[in-house]
């Protein structure tokens, strides 16, 4: 691949962000005709149909949406590089995009990114929260913050926290339905069950610091896709959850939740993954090694 002229890298991104080549024309002060020479001289470079046009609509081809993570990447990366080498550009600029899961974003990161935030004001955050897991590539994503080891041996991960999911359940609840002895008899209780990276997670996996391991299949009355949703469930007397000790922290010490069989746990780190450590922004990397920082005081 040869990509001769930056600005047509520009183009094709303003096309696709603005929905027509008038819009980019516009955005890049073109003339419509220059901006489609300019788009078209790209797709003949890269022998390949990046945006199907006609006279009243436009779409981006599937390889035009393979190739647009990329291109806005890129073009990322030489801003960067830019205000890096510039003596007028020594604060912080650019778009930080990053993905986390909802429940820790609402009740630890928020504050924090708030801060960064604030700190450096030529910052903009832009903040995906679900509890599903993105693309870096596709989705141009920065920094995903995920716990569990990495399935994707493409990607970076920088260990923020070493934590565990642990089980927890309100005290009236336990009041009611018993506390059990063992992991075997959660199948006897409500367990609230959340969709983990796009999949229920009804089978529980519990250890020991003495190396017992168990594995047992849940059931309750309750399940959900959203982790705040069975998070606020078990803050409400409706059974027991198991979940990131981060999240569950605060309500262990409010006393609203108690933790249940606090021996058996599942061991949980939490990463910042990048999808490279080359060419890393500044930005990026301050935010991450913001959150290092904060999470070694939280250990």
């Amino acid at each position: 691949m040869n990509v001769e002229n930056v600005s047509d890298l520009k183009i094709f991104v303003a096309c696709a962000e603005s929905g027509n080549l008038t819009g980019a024309a516009e955005l890049m002060h073109l003339t419509p005709s220059a901006a489609s020479a300019g788009l078209k001289r790209l797709e003949a470079q890269l022998g390949v149909r990046l945006i199907e046009r006609s006279t009243r609509s436009q779409r981006l081809t599937p390889e035009g949406e393979a190739f647009l993570g990329y291109a806005q990447r890129a073009l990322a990366l030489l801003d960067e590089g830019g205000a890096q080498v510039s003596a007028s550009q020594r604060e912080l600029r650019g778009v930080i995009r990053l993905a986390a899961p909802s429940d820790l974003t609402r009740r630890v990161l928020l504050p924090w990114l708030d801060a960064f935030a604030d700190a450096h004001p030529g910052v903009s955050l832009q903040l995906a929260v679900a509890d599903t897991l993105h693309d870096l590539v596709r989705d141009t994503v920065d920094i995903a913050i995920r716990y569990g080891d990495l399935a994707d041996s493409r990607l970076v991960a920088i260990k923020l926290i070493d934590t565990a999911r642990v089980l927890a359940a309100s005290p009236a609840y336990l009041k009611r339905a018993g506390t059990p002895a063992h992991p075997r008899e959660l199948s006897q209780h409500d367990c609230l069950n959340f969709e983990v990276a796009g999949r229920r997670h009804v089978s529980w996996t519990l250890s020991t610091a003495q190396g017992e391991t168990v594995t047992v299949r849940t059931d309750g009355k309750r399940s959900v896709d959203d982790a705040d949703i069975a998070h606020r469930w078990a803050l409400e007397d409706r059974g027991i959850i198991f979940k990131s000790a981060l999240d569950l922290a605060p309500h262990f010490k409010a006393g609203e939740l108690k933790p249940v069989l606090p021996d058996w746990r599942e061991p949980l780190p939490l990463n910042a993954v990048l999808p490279s450590n080359r060419f890393l922004p500044a930005r990026v990397r301050a935010l991450v090694d913001d959150l290092k920082r904060r999470f070694s005081a939280l250990a």
